[in-house]
């Protein structure tokens, strides 16, 4: 999975999803701090998607704790032939021991991910980009999530989605919450790599997500859309 274009993944804890996100998604990213038994999950997985696994910590959202196990989890998820991609924290890839998922990931050929969420607002364009720039220097793909209280903010986001991809990195973005619900579908249009979604919006892991099929839709027509010289 090289990101070179837009990826669109099912967001799930469930890999029993899979057959039901296969006409609409690009991938399956499978939240191991979510699942029951993620390492026996995947050692069964037979799906014909690829897997981003992510092993959420506590401080980011998650509902793992930052332990070494965390980390070690990670490192034989990686070792699963279906597992194309692994997302790490930002702190963890700079500050914590994420330093040998990222070499473990890469020596069995998955790409990396170095997210990075805010669930209280959305920083000053600045940090925007300080953020994004952090990200890309550990990971293939700097992932960033915050959360908008206006359509202002989601202009902002935007704006150092265009300016990273601009500069040579490849990003993902989006902006929680409902006022920024629409970046989801947008923000590919600037450079965007990668949309999450659940299969059904109950499932929901982030707040404003669309469904699968919805995001689906809604990429595929603002992509198709003419464009004016």
């Amino acid at each position: 999975m090289d990101f070179e274009s837009f990826v669109l993944a099912a967001a799930t804890a469930d890999l029993g999803d899979e057959p039901a996100a296969r006409e609409d998604a690009d991938a399956v990213e499978f939240r191991m701090d979510l699942a029951t038994d993620p390492l026996a999950a995947l050692a069964d997985y037979d799906g014909e998607l690829p897997l981003i696994v992510t092993n959420r910590a506590d401080f980011e959202g998650g509902e793992a704790e930052d332990d070494d196990a965390r980390l070690d989890a990670l490192c034989t998820a990686v070792e699963h032939p279906k597992v194309e991609a692994v997302d790490v924290e930002l702190t963890t890839a700079s500050e914590g021991d994420g330093g040998r998922v990222i070499d473990h990931a890469r020596d069995h050929g998955a790409a990396v991910i170095v997210s990075t969420h805010d669930f209280a607002k959305t920083p000053e364009p600045p940090k925007l980009r300080q953020l994004l720039d952090q990200a890309c220097e550990y990971g293939d793909v700097g992932k960033l999530a915050v959360t908008a209280r206006s359509t202002d903010d989601v202009l902002e986001l935007l704006a150092a989605t265009r300016a990273s991809v601009a500069g040579g990195d490849r990003v993902a973005t989006m902006a929680m919450g409902e006022p920024g619900r629409h970046s989801r579908a947008v923000a590919p249009l600037y450079g965007s790599k990668i949309g999450y979604a659940p299969v059904d919006p109950a499932d929901a892991t982030a707040p404003g997500q669309y469904d699968l099929a919805t995001l689906r839709r809604l990429v595929a027509e603002l992509e198709s859309e003419p464009t004016e010289d």
